[in-house]
């Protein structure tokens, strides 16, 4: 959101949200570390005095929110053209699409003022080392309190949770060879910037009998209610369509999946 123009944004997901017949799931977030320095403001965007860009892409999201809520826009009572009764609204405008937006929560403190804000809550295979426990842990944790703060802000709909994760069933001598040679099995730590230090989740590579038993003690997947899946994109599509479907038949069912 540091780079969008909400308003702009507004339309084109009213738009899509439209067009799909009211089927748009919107993740949206501060965004992530770039290849540049400050590349916010080559598009012509600047935090206000004494804030970041973190507060900036906040910002943004927040009128963007308002927009998808219907806010009005005060009409010129002079206009070129005669305006319809009562205020303006931004155009397209699709009802509900409000309900479906998704934030992406890095730490704590930004999935507690997702659930203030009234955002679904997605938080991926990073976050903010805030404790030291392992990933999944910390994970889990994050979600309850975006339930906790959810519920204390008193809105009237149950809010949505996704989880994602890196999954794959070794079915065969090409799975094996892709992802099961281990490396990935252990959370890492690292820094996305000079000072903010960060935990990665593991992956999951390992026969169905096995992986169940692991997926089954990873206490962020129990928490959330979606699960979504990353998969290989340069393996092309029928291998990806054999990743989810390996899952779908020989580990969702005993996990209680659907």
């Amino acid at each position: 959101m540091r780079y969008e123009n909400p308003l702009y944004m507004a339309e084109d997901a009213g738009s899509a949200d439209l067009i799909s017949q009211g089927r748009l799931q919107l993740g949206i977030s501060r965004g992530s570390p770039e290849q540049v320095i400050d590349g916010w403001r080559y598009f012509g965007y600047q935090p206000a005095e004494g804030g970041t860009d973190a507060d900036m892409g906040r910002r943004h999201a927040e009128v963007f929110l308002d927009v998808l809520r219907g806010q009005a826009c005060k009409p010129n009572p002079r206009p070129m053209f005669p305006n319809p009764p009562g205020l303006l609204r931004l155009e397209p405008f699709s009802e509900g699409l409000r309900e479906r937006i998704w934030w992406g929560a890095g730490s704590d403190a930004t999935a507690v003022w997702a659930a203030e804000k009234g955002m679904n809550l997605q938080s991926s295979t990073l976050k903010d080392d805030e404790t030291g426990e392992p990933f999944h842990v910390q994970q889990a944790n994050q979600i309850r309190a975006y339930r906790e703060a959810w519920k204390a802000a008193g809105h009237e709909r149950t809010p949505r949770v996704s989880v994602s994760r890196s999954i794959f069933a070794l079915m065969d001598d090409r799975d094996r060879a892709y992802f099961g040679r281990g490396g990935k099995e252990e959370d890492s730590v690292g820094f996305i910037d000079e000072k903010t230090r960060a935990i990665f989740g593991r992956g999951y590579a390992a026969e169905p009998e096995l992986l169940i038993k692991q997926l089954a003690e990873d206490e962020a997947i129990a928490e959330a209610d979606t699960l979504l899946l990353t998969v290989p994109n340069q393996l092309g599509v029928d291998y990806n369509v054999h990743v989810i479907e390996a899952i779908l038949k020989h580990v969702a069912p005993a996990l209680g999946w659907r």
